[in-house]
This record gives C-alpha cells, sequence and structure tokens, in this order.
C-alpha cells in the first residue's frame, strides 16, 4: 500500500510564494512509487482548494496555485479535505506553510482537533518557534548563549518612538537589526548602523507584525545544522552561510542565490560537538518534534550564540536543511521517508495517551 500524502502548501502569509518553491520541490522528490500525492493549496486570500491526485511532476509552481473551478466537490475547509478518497483520509498530512496561519500553530492546532498525523512540530514548539520574542525567552530559561535583544509591540513604539529608539541605542548600540517577531525568510529585516535607518527600519517591520524584535549585531560566521527525531533527535554536519552582501536577505535567499553556502563548515571537531549539543537543547528545550534547522553566530573568538530556529524550514533548490542533510549521507527522498515515518510515529504515540477518567 502507497502512503497517502496530503500536501498542504500557499498559505495567507507573506511567504506564500517561498511556500509554493518549497511545494514544488518536494513533490519533484517524492518517490511515487511509496506514495501518492493529493495537493491542497492555501491562496493568498485563505481559501483552502484541493486538487486531484498527482501523478507526476511539475514544473512550474503556478500548476500549484488552483483556483475554486479546479477543485474537487466539497474541497472547502472541512473534514472532507483531509480525505484521501472514498476509502479515508490521509496517513501523514505535510505542512508546507511558511510563517504566520501555517508555520505558528494554527494549523497545527487544527490537524491535532482532526487527530490526523502531520508532519513537523506541534503547537507549543511551532506557536513558539514563530515568536522571536517568546523563543528567545525560552532559550534565556534553557541557558542558551544569545546576543542582547529587546522588543516592542507597535503602540508602543507609536506613543514614544523616541524612548524605543534610545532604549535601542543604550541597551544594544549601532550595528543592529530590526526584525518582525512572527516572520521568516529574511522578510522585513533590516541592518540599521544610525537613528535614520533605525527609524525606517522600525516602520519596515511593523508592516507586518505588531511585535518586533531587535537585536545587537555581532561579527561573526553564520554557522547552521539541521536536526531531525521526535524524543531522540539527530544533528547534521554543519553549513556555513556567506552572503555576498551585508546579511543573508529574502532576495539572496530565494531569489538570485547571491550567497554562498560552505558545507560542512570549516569549524573544528570541539566546535562542532558544542554546536551539536546546543542545537540538540533548543530542539528540546521548544519540545519540538519531526524537524528544525537550528541557526548559531560564531565569534572570532570562539564564542557560540544561538540566533533562532526554524520549525518549518524551506525545501526550495537555495535551501540549507536538505543540502545539510545530503551532505550528511540522507538524500532527499530518504529525508521525505524519514519525516513522514517520524510524523506516523508521534501520531501513534499519542494515541495510547489517556483522555478520559475510568
Amino acid at each position: 500500500m502507497k502512503t497517502r500524502i496530503g500536501l498542504l502548501y500557499g498559505g495567507k502569509s507573506a511567504e506564500h510564494d517561498v511556500s509554493m518553491q518549497t511545494a514544488k520541490a518536494v513533490i519533484q522528490a517524492l518517490d511515487l512509487e511509496k506514495f501518492e500525492i493529493y495537493p491542497i493549496y492555501i491562496s493568498k486570500e485563505g481559501e483552502w482548494i484541493k486538487g486531484q491526485q498527482l501523478i507526476g511532476g511539475v514544473s512550474n509552481v503556478k500548476e500549484l496555485a488552483f483556483t475554486n473551478q479546479q477543485a474537487l466537490p466539497q474541497a472547502a475547509l472541512t473534514p472532507s479535505l483531509f480525505q484521501a478518497s472514498e476509502e479515508g483520509q490521509f496517513d501523514v498530512i505535510f505542512p508546507l506553510l511558511h510563517g504566520p496561519n501555517g508555520e505558528d500553530g494554527t494549523v497545527q492546532g487544527l490537524l491535532e482537533v482532526l487527530n490526523l498525523p502531520y508532519v513537523g512540530n506541534g503547537v507549543l514548539a511551532s506557536s513558539a518557534g514563530m515568536d522571536k520574542v517568546i523563543m528567545k525567552n525560552i532559550f534565556a530559561q534553557a541557558g542558551l548563549p544569545q546576543v542582547k535583544y529587546t522588543w516592542f509591540i507597535r503602540s508602543e513604539w507609536e506613543k514614544a518612538k523616541e524612548d524605543a529608539y534610545m532604549k535601542v541605542e543604550n541597551d544594544l548600540g549601532y550595528p543592529c537589526f530590526v526584525k518582525p517577531a512572527n516572520l521568516g525568510s529574511s522578510v522585513g529585516i533590516s541592518k540599521c548602523t544610525n537613528r535614520s535607518e533605525l527609524d525606517h527600519a522600525f516602520a519596515e517591520a511593523f508592516q507586518f507584525d505588531r511585535k518586533i524584535i531587535i537585536e545587537e549585531g555581532v561579527t561573526a560566521r553564520e554557522i547552521e545544522v539541521a536536526i531531525t527525531g521526535n524524543d531522540n533527535p539527530e544533528c547534521s554536519v554543519a553549513g556555513e552561510i556567506v552572503p555576498k552582501k551585508d546579511f543573508y536577505d529574502y532576495k539572496a535567499k530565494y531569489e538570485d542565490g547571491d550567497t554562498a553556502l560552505i558545507i560542512p563548515a570549516e569549524i573544528t571537531v570541539a566546535e562542532y560537538d558544542e554546536l551539536n549539543t546546543m542545537g540538540i537543547k533548543a530542539f528540546k528545550a521548544l519540545d519540538c518534534s519531526g524537524l528544525i534547522r537550528a541557526d548559531f553566530f560564531l565569534t572570532r573568538e570562539g564564542k557560540w550564540y544561538i540566533n533562532e530556529v526554524n520549525t518549518m524550514p524551506g525545501f526550495t533548490p537555495f535551501s540549507m536543511f536538505p543540502l545539510l542533510w545530503k551532505h550528511t549521507g540522507v538524500e532527499y527522498p530518504q529525508l521525505i521517508e524519514k519525516l513522514v515515518n517520524l510524523a506516523i510515529e508521534r501520531h501513534a504515540e499519542k494515541q495510547s495517551i489517556k483522555y478520559t477518567i475510568e
């Protein structure tokens, strides 16, 4: 029997286009001898549309952007949306959603209510990992070293902009990075070296979220590891990002590939061991499952700082996550199969939990 996968992608998010690229790449990699693939597209307006079973790859993401005219009968957001056929529901849902309304625990909560197995992190890890402020607070509690940071909500900034800028300058200084708290893929991020840039960066970041985070800028190498597993997570080899620009922005990530990825990263065995330990500790601190990509800074003095984790890293041709596992010895089709198996394993464990008092 083939495993029936509901591939969930698109989404009402600024990262919609990234998700589309991810879906295309995953479809190309899935082994049709082992899996039946059913696409479920979420439009930018939030419409859920299930397409016909895929019998081959796709050459363009536009083929995956269905309209209501292409939808299957009763394919609105109802339990029937999650049925592969009349025979029953999907064996597993693979959410390839990035950012709000997908990677933040909202969709995960829906799938939990429907009692469906799904790839990736649960509600808590997804929501905490999406909000950079909450994530960093948890890492601080776990004793993981981080660069200095502060945060604001939009209403605070609008009432006292001067106070906000002075706090950043006094606590962090320049350079610093301003980011939306609940977004990924380097959307809305700015590097600031003076007050004028800071003012513009706040306004830019607040377009994408009501909460922003500002982080101290450090001179450091950007090192990442991929982690998969449930209760016993494993780390890939490390990889280094060397952007040709000031920092690893959205365009460098997804459009022009204007970045060098060095895999494996040139670090010592001792440095890797420390990185591995910190990555697993971050995974467990957020109670993750399935997969994350953990991002770190390594200073010239050999000091590690955890930057963030991504609870649904991209699978695009330029993405670090699958490349790290490839260099570790796990090819893309194997990686997909492993993630599906981890999802089914975690779901089976949940079914053993007692929900009634007798």
